[in-house]
């Protein structure tokens, strides 16, 4: 290596501008130094801090009149530790604070070697904050400068680079033998300046086609006169040439006219759209906070669960990175008391929202259950129908919503109780005598004068009753066809399954029909406190996913059938194992903006012909056509065969697998690793619970 010192005619007594080159010769070298250009003080020394025990070396630059507790401060900000914890000595001796580096007989230019040592190793152990080979910190040479007739010393710094230097190839001694390479540059070069211009562009680089008429010689006339022509003159040329003229620029006028009226119609629509996707963003981040301040169903509570998660592994991670031993594990115990804290907060006001939702739950069966018969005529008129079992559905939730809400008065209490025990006498059983026991029970302490907070279990007990005699079929018919229990045991039989987890035989409206779903014979209720227990995924995201492509599928084509078998879990599936969960051309990773396409636009969406893209990507790929790379082409085509593959394995999803891709899918050979999991699929839930 090779060092020019190029001094400044102006000396100054205590400073120097000193611009120093420096020129690498090795070709093969790793590491290629850098020396910084800066004024240095003429009165700094190098001074060299050996690590005790782990023996690494920091050679710094220091004023000589700089005191060992600013070294200290230095020192413990470049190796992130308090500076009380540092000890400083020299041959074996401890040094003061307050000395200074002349005091300890260090001379200008010079350079001293001191050992640093930590007083409490095991918390704040003394180590390099990155590896020796991969070590930045700039090392310090002394250079003899020439001024005049006289030599300076001046201190000087360097930098060692990461950038690996290019082989640029040189040059043999014919006689010698030796071998000179030519020297990289050392500096890296200039950036221009952004002008704002766009210089890659796609457009600069398309052929445009332009499609213009041309006048062929048959129809080509003039209005001069010439061998075989006459020019009759009652015409004026001056006056047809006018006219001309006016009709070209009206044309002109009517073609820019046209133009800009389109132009006009295309920004007013951009523009509706951006605000329309600007609105729809904020809604959904409205409707995301609105969620999370009140929640009410289900996936609101596991989106909480999600953030929870997700704040929990991010405070873990920042304890793990920051803390060691005792401190570590006391910081753990802390986040686990508060996410136990937070759990049962959640699990509080989830107590308090099924209250609240068990009430509206009643009485929209209740209507149900009251609602006439309705459907639609030839000519599209809605046409409602009320039966006797309607009538006397409506009748008996008239009655349910007396005997629950509050009493006005003790009167209309009593009426109520009078129209309810008449009611319930049409039918003699043990629940009817159980109702009028009850009943008689109100009426006589009522008659006794006794409190309206002592009567309230009686009646929630009567209104209880009185709900279980709605539900029964032989005194309520049209409730029949909304129990999740039906009465005919021979249905029983084919519509029970049994849940490995509960252990709880159920109906098939019980269990998830996922075509993925690796633990099939799980129902809905288990699977839910296994994602709140364990891994608590948010399917909100996906559930917009799948709700947007069934909606964009039945716009284009109404009898649209396999975005309407996939599940959530199936989608999940595809965003995350398949696509990565990004987006297949700007890699945006926010679920709430991704949607998914089809890949071909004349063929029906499936697994094997789809692409997930952003919102803002969409419009743009339905419209082009043929404008991607070969690359990027495969790429997809081999997501479409890890689709295929994978559903290729369910029955239901197989019969829509064209024949000659179902044949060739078994003969592709994979160029590049698979990650695919391993799943255990039951095809029929009837298998399931008899194995």
């Amino acid at each position: 290596m090779l060092f020019m010192v190029i001094p400044d005619k102006t000396l100054r007594q205590t400073q120097q501008q000193v611009s120093v080159v420096v020129v690498t010769v090795h070709h093969h070298t790793d590491v290629s130094f850098r020396v910084k250009t800066h004024r240095l003080s003429v009165c700094a020394v190098a001074v060299k801090v050996v690590l005790v025990p782990e023996g690494h070396v920091m050679t710094v630059a220091f004023a000589i009149g700089l005191s060992i507790q600013e070294l200290k401060r230095h020192l413990a900000s470049e190796l992130r530790v308090p500076p009380d914890v540092l000890r400083i000595s020299v041959d074996g001796r401890a040094v003061e604070e307050q000395q200074s580096l002349m005091e300890l007989g260090v001379r200008p230019h010079g350079s001293t070697r001191m050992e640093m040592s930590s007083t409490n190793p095991t918390v704040h152990p003394l180590r390099p904050v990155r590896l020796p080979e991969h070590d930045s910190m700039p090392d310090v040479i002394t250079v003899r400068v020439q001024t005049g007739v006289t030599f300076q010393e001046v201190v000087v710094e360097i930098e060692r680079a990461r950038q690996r230097k290019a082989f640029l190839g040189g040059y043999r001694h014919r006689l010698t033998g030796t071998q000179y390479h030519h020297a990289a540059v050392q500096t890296l070069p200039r950036r221009r300046a952004d002008r704002g211009v766009v210089v890659f562009s796609r457009d600069t680089q398309t052929v445009e086609l332009k499609r213009q008429a041309q006048q062929c010689p048959v129809t080509v006339s003039t209005q001069m006169t010439g061998i075989g022509w006459h020019v009759p003159p009652l015409l004026s040329p001056v006056q047809v040439i006018c006219l001309q003229s006016f009709a070209r620029r009206w044309l002109a006028q009517q073609i820019v006219g046209q133009l800009r009226r389109q132009r006009d119609r295309r920004l007013a629509w951009l523009d509706l759209q951006k605000r329309r996707m600007t609105e729809e963003k904020e809604e959904q981040l409205r409707d995301r906070h609105q969620r999370w301040l009140n929640p009410q169903r289900r996936e609101d509570f596991n989106l909480l669960y999600h953030a929870l998660e997700k704040w929990r592994c991010e405070e873990e991670q920042q304890i793990n990175s920051t803390l060691r031993g005792a401190e570590r594990k006391a910081a753990l115990c802390s986040l686990l008391e508060q996410e136990m804290q937070f759990i049962a907060a959640i699990g509080r006001h989830r107590i308090i929202v099924q209250n609240n939702n068990y009430d509206k739950t009643i009485r929209n069966f209740l209507d149900k259950c009251a609602a006439p018969h309705r459907w639609r005529a030839a000519d599209g008129r809605l046409i409602e129908m009320d039966s006797q079992h309607t009538v006397r559905a409506r009748q008996l939730r008239d009655l349910y919503n007396s005997v629950s809400q509050s009493p006005a008065d003790q009167e209309q209490r009593v009426y109520v109780l009078m129209t309810l025990k008449h009611t319930v006498k049409e039918h003699e059983c043990q629940l009817t005598r159980d109702i009028v026991d009850l009943i008689d029970r109100e009426t006589d302490l009522m008659a006794r004068r006794v409190k309206e907070a002592s009567l309230e279990g009686l009646r929630k007990r009567i209104s209880t009753l009185f709900l279980q005699y709605v539900k029964t079929p032989a005194f309520n018919p049209e409730v029949a066809k909304l129990l999740q229990v039906p009465q005919n045991p021979s249905q029983l039989k084919n519509n029970m399954f049994f849940c490995r987890n509960c252990q709880h035989y159920l109906c098939s409206a019980d269990f998830s029909p996922a075509t993925t779903d690796r633990l099939c014979g799980r129902c809905r209720d288990c699977s839910h406190v296994d994602n709140i227990a364990r891994s608590r995924i948010d399917f909100s995201c996906y559930k917009n996913i799948l709700g947007r492509l069934r909606a964009d599928e039945q716009r284009l084509k109404e009898d649209a059938k396999i975005p309407f078998l996939l599940q959530v879990e199936d989608v999940r599936y595809l965003v995350d194992v398949v696509w990565g969960s990004r987006s297949a051309i700007h890699a945006g990773s926010n679920l709430y903006n991704l949607v998914f396409v089809r890949w071909e636009s004349k063929k029906d969406w499936s697994p094997w012909n789809c692409i997930l893209l952003s919102k803002e990507e969409t419009s743009a790929h339905l419209e082009v056509h043929d404008v991607y790379e070969t690359t990027f082409i495969c790429r997809i085509k081999h997501k479409h065969m890890l689709a295929r593959r994978h559903f290729s394995q369910i029955p239901i999803m197989a019969k829509y697998l064209d024949s000659r891709s179902a044949a060739a899918l078994d003969n592709q050979l994979v160029c590049k690793p698979v990650t695919t999991a391993r799943e255990k699929h039951v095809a029929d839930p009837t298998l399931a619970s008899a194995q």
